[in-house]
């Protein structure tokens, strides 16, 4: 079928050749292209939304053919969720507790330890009844219960957020796992220690516990001395060694204290030289060996990740570490692995070996893996590498060995010895737990049910419609000469939508004005058969039905009228504009030449403002109509002016009194031939002969005007020849090298002199300067607001200084609402005369405190203030800052002055606009803050001589948006991004002082709007992958501050 846009030209073709009033049914039908065949399957692509009787591509092919069962619902089989026989039971990860999951699961199938824990006293779970969800509260009643449900539930994995809530941990925050182990063990023993029972008061002792003594030796009498200590783990160094072995041997060698190290033996009563090592006494039944790989690194501060490869034995002989001759060997019973290169980032899982059956399984949160043939197989969890660079080859292992470069807890527990009770293999979970199991699975049951329910609910409804659909689809296609109906597209997709509910049918929006079917909405229906309208309707409601008879003549017919006017447009277009290049013979009218120029475009824009009234109400309209666009196409000779919004033919040549303008270069004279054929298309258009007088209104203004600026031109150059040395900045005054001969200088905002000046080189454009404005440099009080020192410094950026004899001419020319003036004279001393200076006024302290209080207010809470990142390379000294160049001459400064000019009506920043229209200086302004505190940025010399405000960039230098409040480390963040250095490579320094305090805030660093810092970069170090992990929170880290493990 062919494109929509060829569709539509077609259904109006017949428009050239047949007047409106000669319009049949013939025409309304190809108007509305009811004759177009319908596209048959496999022809479309897509549907063919010009083509009313094409219904390809509505949504029907997930509906034709034979369907599964499972498209029409969306809901998981709940089975799914149900633990299968033997297996275990998961955990879900609720966010980053992946580390927490880990250890629950191996604490679990410590037997002994599940078995004391079943035995803990919980009176609230033997007096629950099962109407209510059992709520546990102490740390040992969550255990208690989680480890029921690992044991016993039907559910395939179980939420542990209950016991992770109690412990106030923050699910969406990996922490350490290692702490998290030692924390959890120590709350868990001082729980266990308030039982009655003593077999459960020291459980965790009796499991965990071993004990060394740090034994040190003098060098000088020999004298040894054994400090006893238990543990719970031993934390094992990695770094430098290949195996357990070598591990275990450094954590036990001897030790030299020499030096400043020295040990004070109680013999000697003399610091000596001794020896100092670890002597391990007894080893508990489980032993948990930390190999420690989240080391604290000096260079960046922070933690880093050791993937060095370590070797272990499934058969450990802790015998030749001891000092008796007993026998310590163990099996490994679980290995914990941390999946990933950074210590703040990655994954947990561990492998546990069963304890009753010695296969071995992996369990990660809520996947439970059973590895084959009873052998432990760490597989794909070694082969998520580091950075290629520093990737190394797995070493070789030998028979009875695994090899981890990502394990970092091992725990084994002891074997049997020959002829002793066999160990516990079956822990059964106490009757008042298992009540509580059973309740949660009868739960778990109930919603299985409901699913399955659902499930089938949706597969009925699904079968119906689809029935419904295969029935319906067939009888849709509209055969020629039988009843149609119109149907809207949208509704017959969402009806093939199963994911929707179906609505009734709304054709409200399709309607004329007319309450008939608008022609431009056939493209968005579809002509059905009236069999399949009938049941639709029937089936679903809605309305108004649009049949046969909804084809409206009247749309129709108007459409036709205007479409035929604007293919007459072109040729009277084509004569009037031969007309105009004709001399004329008669007297002739005025015309605008831009409406001129423009007149086609006005007259489609008038036809299109009709054909309006014929589009739909919910279609584009006022303007927005598919033909406006074709002002590029006519108007493309319009020059720039007024004609784009022009809106009526002749507006250009009508001045605001409703008269004929004045500016003849506007307007054009034409003949009566081609004004009554404008007339034509514009009959309300303002008629002007040849022989109109302009409007007298603004041929007076127009004098008047003239007038005002030959008044002002010549104000202008009298101003100027009276203070010429003021106005191009020559011989000024200068507070610091005081004129000889002078007593009194004269002072006046400078603001005024700015606008002064611009009066001065641009007469007829600005207004003259009536007052000199001196209340903008006084307090509310009436008094100064700057000392001789502080306009040396910095504040003479506001003011100007004026010779007596200018002010003199100033005063006769200027309204002056305050005189401001500063003296020099010889003040008697001892030591003889000192120069001092005063004012007049005299300076207000009070308001002169509180102005310097409010700039520095302003320097320490700024917010969205730039600051310059200046990066040194190497040890290599950057390039001084460029000074600003000085603007010597007047014109240069002028142009710098001119190069950003306010917009009419802009305030003066440094200033406040008051009632009575006068201005007074911002006394809590953070410009004038910035621009004091740092002078070389905006300063004008007392000399005239002013610098640029613009902060000149060099290279290697980035400007960013800071805040007072922000952190030295959230700075860092954002050099980070803006330079590609990480923020422990980053050395900053402002005026030569480092800034290291990553915690301080930029404004109790002295960091102000406009400063320069410095960054120098060290080399990078290995480990950049962890860098986005550490700054990604910009809180500093808290560990588990705060939490239960704590205490809290």
């Amino acid at each position: 079928m062919a494109p929509r846009l060829q569709l539509e030209k077609a259904a109006w073709r017949w428009v050239e050749l047949v007047k409106p009033e000669e319009i049949r049914r013939e025409h309304i039908e190809l108007a509305y292209r009811v004759n177009l065949p319908a596209c048959k399957r496999g022809a479309c692509r897509r549907n063919c939304k010009g083509n009313p009787s094409c219904l390809v591509g509505i949504g029907e092919q997930a509906w034709l053919g034979e369907i599964d069962e499972n498209a029409f619902h969306n809901i998981d089989d709940p089975n799914s969720e149900r633990r299968d026989k033997n297996t275990f039971v998961g955990l879900t990860n609720l966010g980053a507790t992946c580390y927490v999951n880990t250890f629950l699961q191996v604490w679990f199938h410590n037997l002994e330890l599940r078995g004391s824990l079943y035995q803990c006293h919980n009176s609230r779970a033997q007096e629950h009844n099962s109407e209510s969800d059992y709520e546990p509260q102490s740390i040992c009643e969550h255990l208690q219960y989680l480890f029921a449900l690992l044991q016993n539930s039907n559910r395939k994995y179980i939420d542990p957020s209950g016991l992770v809530k109690a412990l106030g941990l923050d699910t969406g925050q990996q922490q350490d796992a290692q702490e998290f182990s030692k924390l959890f063990m120590s709350l868990l023993e001082d729980t266990l220690s308030k039982q009655k029972s003593p077999s459960l008061q020291n459980v965790i002792q009796q499991q965990f516990c071993g004990q060394f003594s740090y034994v040190t030796v003098c060098n000088q009498c020999g004298r040894s001395s054994a400090l006893l200590s238990r543990f719970y783990e031993l934390e094992l160094n990695i770094q430098g060694h290949k195996n357990l072995n070598e591990c275990v041997t450094e954590f036990l060698k001897e030790e030299k204290l020499e030096g400043e190290n020295r040990y004070f033996c109680e013999t000697c009563q003399s610091k000596q030289n001794a020896t100092r090592r670890i002597r391990l006494h007894s080893l508990p039944p489980t032993l948990n060996l930390q190999l420690m790989r989240f080391v604290f690194d000096r260079q960046t501060g922070h933690k880093k990740k050791l993937n060095t490869f370590i070797s272990f034995p499934e058969q450990l002989d802790m015998g030749p570490f001891m000092e008796g001759l007993q026998d310590h060997k163990y099996e490994l019973s679980a290995v914990l692995i941390h999946r990933g290169i950074s210590a703040y980032s990655g994954h947990y899982i561990a492998h546990v070996k069963d304890a009753r059956t010695g296969d071995w399984y992996k369990f990660n949160d809520e996947e439970i893996e059973k590895m084959e043939g009873k052998k432990l197989q760490l597989g794909i969890e070694e082969d998520i590498a580091e950075t290629v660079k520093s990737q190394t080859r797995k070493p070789k292992c030998s028979k009875g060995y695994h090899c981890s470069r990502n394990a970092y807890m091992l725990v084994y527990k002891i074997q049997q010895e020959e002829g002793s009770a066999p160990p516990t293999t079956n822990v059964e979970v106490p009757t008042f737990l298992q009540r509580l199991v059973d309740q949660d699975n009868r739960k778990f049951d109930e919603w299985c049910n409901e699913m399955a329910d659902m499930r089938k609910q949706s597969v009925d409804k699904g079968k119906a419609k689809h029935e419904e659909v295969k029935e319906l689809y067939e009888l849709l296609p509209a055969r020629d000469g039988e009843p149609y109906e119109f149907i809207p597209l949208e509704w017959l997709k969402k009806w093939l939508d199963d994911s929707t509910a179906t609505k009734e049918i709304d054709t409200t929006l399709f309607l004329c004005s007319h309450g008939k079917l608008h022609p431009d909405k056939v493209g968005d229906s579809k002509r059905v058969s009236m069999q399949a309208a009938q049941l639709l309707y029937e089936r679903y409601g809605g309305g108004p039905r649009l049949d046969g008879s909804s084809l409206c003549r009247e749309c129709v017919s108007q459409r036709c009228r205007v479409l035929r006017l604007k293919n007459q447009l072109n040729e009277d277009f084509k004569e009037v504009s031969n007309l105009v290049k004709r001399t004329l013979s008669d007297d002739g009218f005025w015309v605008g030449k831009a409406s001129l120029r423009s007149w086609r475009q006005l007259a489609l824009d008038q036809l299109e403002e009709d054909e309006q009234e014929t589009k739909h109400s919910n279609g584009q309209t006022n303007g927005q109509g598919p033909h406006t666009n074709n002002s590029k196409e006519f108007g493309s000779e319009l020059s720039e002016g007024n004609e784009e919004d022009m809106k009526t033919f002749n507006e250009d040549i009508v001045c605001s009194h409703g008269g004929l303008s004045i500016l003849e270069t506007e307007r054009k004279l034409v003949s009566s031939e081609v004004w009554t054929k404008l007339r034509e298309y514009f009959p309300k258009a303002l008629e002007f002969t040849k022989n109109q007088e302009p409007c007298q209104q603004c041929v007076t203004l127009e004098q008047e005007e003239k007038d005002n600026e030959a008044v002002s031109k010549m104000m202008a150059q009298d101003q100027k020849n009276q203070l010429l040395n003021l106005f191009h900045e020559k011989n000024r005054p200068v507070l610091s090298k005081w004129p000889q001969g002078t007593e009194v200088l004269y002072i006046v905002p400078l603001f005024f002199v700015d606008e002064w000046r611009k009066f001065i080189r641009r007469p007829t454009k600005c207004s003259p300067v009536s007052n000199v404005g001196n209340t903008l440099l006084l307090c509310p009080h009436g008094g100064f607001m700057f000392t001789y020192d502080s306009l040396i410094n910095g504040d003479a950026q506001h003011i100007a200084l004026l010779w007596p004899s200018e002010w003199e001419v100033i005063s006769r020319l200027f309204m002056v609402d305050q005189p401001i003036s500063i003296q020099c004279f010889d003040q008697p001393t001892a030591n003889g005369p000192s120069t001092q200076y005063t004012t007049q006024p005299d300076l207000c302290w009070e308001c002169r405190e509180s102005f310097l209080f409010q700039q520095q207010r302003d320097l320490r809470e700024y917010t969205q203030a730039t600051i310059y990142i200046r990066k040194v390379i190497e040890d290599k000294r950057m390039v001084k800052e460029a000074a600003p160049e000085l603007n010597a001459s007047s014109s240069e400064a002028e142009e710098e002055r001119e190069e950003h000019p306010k917009p009419d009506g802009e305030r003066d920043p440094d200033f406040s606009q008051s009632e009575d229209g006068t201005k007074r200086l911002k006394l809590g302004d953070g410009s004038a803050a910035s621009s004091s505190a740092n002078p070389t940025t905006n300063v004008t010399k007392m000399g005239g001589i002013r610098r640029s405000t613009r902060h000149r960039k060099l290279r290697g230098e980035k400007a960013l948006i800071v805040s007072a409040n922000q952190t030295l480390k959230e700075l860092k963040i954002q050099i980070m991004h803006a330079f590609s250095v990480a923020p422990f490579d980053q050395n900053l320094s402002i005026d030569g002082k480092s800034l290291t305090d990553d915690s301080a805030t930029l404004g109790s660093l002295g960091v102000i709007p406009e400063s320069i810092i410095c960054l120098k970069a060290d080399e990078p170090i290995a480990d950049y992958a962890a860098m986005d992990d550490v700054y990604q929170v910009r809180m500093p880290e808290e560990g588990f501050k705060g939490t239960g493990l704590l205490g809290h």
